[in-house]
């Protein structure tokens, strides 16, 4: 192998770097989500949301997939069936802005996040709206602001990340 000058752990770019550097972006990005809801609920004492595992409840109703189990083992799948929608929806978001980005789409960190974190609110917020657990229509100022700051976070952290595992400049995908 010759030495072109070039980092040797580069990855050429292409729809599956993008996709894998958008997945970890996410999954950052949802840890500081998870960090800042954890540290709200410190600091304000409050409980945590139980709409994770009321859309667990209607996802499996609306889909006719029942979760396994009575009783007390049920109950424990569905509460850990929520925060994993929950990972899963933010890794997604990541990986979908990582394909934008093995497509061209080259914004900085600012724009990116912004992207990433409005991505989230709708991708976590739509669903729970469509189902009937949750109508943001109805939110008061504290419930906004409760939803939008680990939202700001998850976003600022993905954009950071995906900008710095990516090459920037002009499109990634280019005629050989």
């Amino acid at each position: 192998m010759t030495n072109t000058g070039q980092n040797p752990s580069y990855l050429p770019p292409g729809p599956l770097v993008g996709l894998l550097c958008g997945a970890v972006a996410g999954a950052a990005g949802t840890s500081a989500l998870n960090a800042v809801s954890y540290l709200d609920m410190v600091l304000r004492g409050r409980a945590s949301s139980d709409t994770p595992s009321e859309t667990v409840e209607r996802l499996s109703e609306v889909s006719h997939v029942p979760v396994p189990g009575h009783g007390a083992a049920r109950a424990n799948r569905v509460a850990g069936l929520g925060p994993l929608l929950g990972l899963a929806t933010g890794i997604g978001v990541g990986a979908a802005l990582g394909l934008g980005r093995a497509a061209g789409w080259r914004p900085g960190p600012l724009l990116g996040g912004t992207a990433a974190a409005l991505g989230a609110l709708v991708a976590a917020n739509a669903p729970m709206a469509g189902l009937g657990v949750s109508d943001p229509r109805s939110w008061s100022a504290k419930d906004w602001i409760s939803d939008l700051l680990p939202h700001a976070a998850y976003g600022a952290v993905t954009g950071w990340t995906l900008t710095a595992l990516t090459p920037s400049g002009p499109a990634a995908i280019r005629p050989r």
